[in-house]
């Protein structure tokens, strides 16, 4: 199930992962997992990736990354299918994102005996070209009647969805806050007339896709297999500057 209308949806790079979530989501639609069970499984993907890397195990770190991705998407595709969409899941989604991609950058660091400071410039880059993708992105499905669970401003805290518990909400809503703030508030002074924007081309949706946290982790997964390691760090740092191209181009279209 798309959160688009067919009619505006696009070659999502970073979204490979889709059609077998749609199975996975499919054969669990009338059983007891839930999509907080998924992202449980995605998180334990995750750290297993680190483990592997750690013990230089490339390719099985490049499977198991796959595979969070493949799980990142279907918990979102289960939630839709049992029609059970929840704020808890979103924001629990979000927040162990970002804490995965943080060990995956530092582990990176360590099996590299690299330099910090890049190290965090990296994970600063990638969290920016994830949010500008993820700010397009809603806008988007918000300008088409798309799925809504995610919003273009994440400033308030929502009120929790039937079957889920506000408490909950809350506590995940302010770890959302603590981690994606800063990164939201820098990509909405960088392009604040975005949300006014009407027209995003499907090309132009595909091209900024390589930002998506999929296509990043793919990247990383295929550049430690094929011995690149020593590049992943710098990759991400300068591949940031196209957010600003991005941008440019945003506004030119409009």
């Amino acid at each position: 199930m798309s959160k688009l209308p067919k009619e505006n949806r696009f070659l999502d790079l970073s979204d490979y992962g889709r059609p077998v979530a749609v199975v996975i989501a499919n054969s669990l639609k009338n059983t007891s997992f839930t999509p907080i069970h998924v992202t449980l499984a995605f998180i334990a993907s995750g750290l297993i990736a680190i483990a592997c890397m750690l013990n230089h195990f490339y390719w099985a770190t490049t499977f198991f990354l796959i595979l969070k991705s493949v799980l990142d998407a279907a918990d979102g595709e289960l939630a839709r299918v049992k029609n059970t969409p929840s704020y808890t899941g979103r924001y629990l989604d979000s927040v162990s994102d970002i804490i995965l991609n943080l060990l995956i950058l530092i582990t990176i660091w360590y099996i590299t005996d690299g330099y910090i400071l890049y190290t965090i410039l990296a994970f600063f880059g990638i969290q920016l070209q994830g949010t500008l993708y993820n700010y397009y992105y809603v806008i988007l499905r918000n300008n088409h009647q798309g799925d809504t669970t995610s919003r273009i401003f994440e400033n308030e805290t929502p009120i929790a969805l039937e079957g889920e518990n506000q408490k909950n909400v809350n506590i995940l809503f302010r770890l959302y806050k603590i981690f994606y703030g800063v990164f939201d508030k820098i990509i909405y002074h960088l392009d604040r007339k975005a949300v006014t924007a009407k027209n995003f081309p499907n090309w132009f949706m595909t091209a900024v896709s390589t930002f998506g946290l999929g296509f990043q982790l793919l990247i990383i997964g295929l550049m430690l297999a094929l011995n690149l390691k020593l590049y992943i760090i710098p990759f991400f740092i300068g591949y940031t500057s196209l957010i600003f191209v991005f941008i440019v181009i945003r506004k030119w279209i409009n």
